[in-house]
């Protein structure tokens, strides 16, 4: 296989991720039965805007009314769902204004309604109503303290639970009485409902722990109204019943990509849908299974694909970062560590298009990579010791540029090692 053979058939294996997760293809699978009051639709995330098409497109006949809000790109036409755009990863007054009217609309079913809930990733942000005293503004500096802090998403989302009105299972008990059925797309590792735009619709599985020790994590900038409620003592969340259908999660579209793996002879060897930890220590933990595998032929024979999901982080220390995120940071580092060994391809890319804050969804590599970054004059560890990889991978036209894909199941890493020669 050559180098061009290779880079298709990265490129086809991530398409085909994305493609298992499209709302287009998949929601109606999942839909319950049409109710025979009013069916009144709120959600949040990048999916939203596409999954609430597909819900019309599945319900021509039935009363559809309701509102969603997806990021700002992420719309798509439709015509008896209100869509509204906000800001992403960090809130802004629409995000506010979104889930202001969210939460009204949810309050206005009655018994005999159907509120269906739109979930997928990103609603954390689009969808923002702080927790009184906290104010938007102060909402806007932790979402940027949790952003620097290296914590888990998991982390995150417990102290975004804390600090909202919303979240934690509050737009659920919004519906009441009315029946709440929940569609999401999953982008967080594990597919855990209360961390998925966290968890609007379910129950706070932390609202009785302790937060207090994330205060310190979160450092002197945080604001006090957010300092004091992580303080406060905890109370148990109200319990209730939750009717939640995943509709698409990041194994889904790693065995889509494993098939066409198989189709083309090469062996997909899945790693796990949930790998955390930092971007770059995880590039040095790939480039030693890729080097396994071509030398011992452990985990598998060549050729061989390494397929992963999940979410890492990428710290942020003193000093202005360089342009990247924490796809394209994950692959410098595996370039860095493999040194242009022949044989070796990689592709990492975010499945909603976007990887960070940059207009790319990640990159591709090769091994011919060291040489080509030679003759730019670039240094490959300078750029990923100052956080710049987008810069060095737009240098060396290696950027995967899809633009949004209105769908969102976390992150896709897929490291193809080949005999070389």
């Amino acid at each position: 296989m050559n180098q061009d053979q290779a880079r298709a058939l990265l490129r086809d294996m991530f398409d085909a991720a994305v493609a298992a997760a499209d709302p287009a293809q998949v929601l109606a699978d999942h839909l319950p039965p049409k109710p025979q009051g009013r069916c009144i639709v709120v959600g949040a995330g990048k999916s939203a805007a596409a999954m609430a098409a597909a819900l019309e497109a599945a319900w021509p006949d039935v009363d559809l009314s309701g509102i969603v809000v997806t990021r700002h790109g992420h719309q798509v036409p439709t015509r008896r769902i209100t869509v509204c755009q906000a800001s992403h990863p960090v809130p802004d007054a629409a995000s506010q204004d979104a889930a202001e009217r969210i939460l009204a609309a949810a309050k206005a079913a009655g018994p005999d309604d159907l509120v269906l809930a739109l979930i997928s990733g990103g609603g954390s942000a689009l969808m923002a109503a702080p927790r009184a005293p906290l104010t938007l503004e102060d909402k806007i500096v932790v979402n940027r303290l949790l952003l620097r802090s290296g914590l888990t998403i998991e982390d995150m989302n417990r102290v975004r639970r804390r600090l909202s009105a919303i979240k934690g299972g509050r737009l659920a008990q919004a519906a009441a009485p009315a029946r709440l059925v929940t569609l999401a797309i999953s982008d967080v590792p594990g597919d855990d409902p209360a961390a998925i735009a966290s968890g609007p619709t379910v129950p706070d599985p932390t609202a009785g722990q302790d937060l207090s020790w994330l205060v310190d994590r979160l450092g002197p900038d945080l604001p006090q109204a957010a300092r004091d409620l992580l303080m406060a003592p905890p109370q148990p969340a109200a319990a209730f019943d939750a009717d939640y259908r995943l509709i698409a999660t990041p194994q889904m579209s790693l065995l889509a990509a494993a098939r066409v793996a198989e189709r083309a002879g090469v062996t997909p060897v899945l790693l796990g849908d949930a790998l955390e930890g930092e971007a770059a220590q995880l590039g040095i933990a790939m480039a030693g299974i890729a080097r396994a595998t071509a030398a011992h032929g452990t985990p598998a024979t060549a050729p061989a694909v390494l397929l992963s999901g999940g979410e890492t982080t990428v710290t942020i220390g003193l000093g202005d970062p360089g342009r990247g995120g924490r796809n394209t940071e994950f692959l410098l580092s595996l370039a860095v560590a493999l040194r242009g060994q022949p044989g070796i391809h990689a592709l990492a890319a975010d499945t909603d298009g976007i990887d960070g804050t940059e207009d790319a969804a990640g990159a591709i590599i090769g091994p011919d990579l060291p040489q080509r970054v030679a003759e730019l004059g670039l240094d490959m560890r300078a750029a990923l010791a100052g956080h710049d990889s987008y810069s060095l991978f737009d240098a060396t036209d290696s950027l995967i540029c899809t633009g949004p894909t209105l769908t969102n199941v976390n992150d896709f890493r897929a490291v193809l090692v080949v005999p070389a020669g």
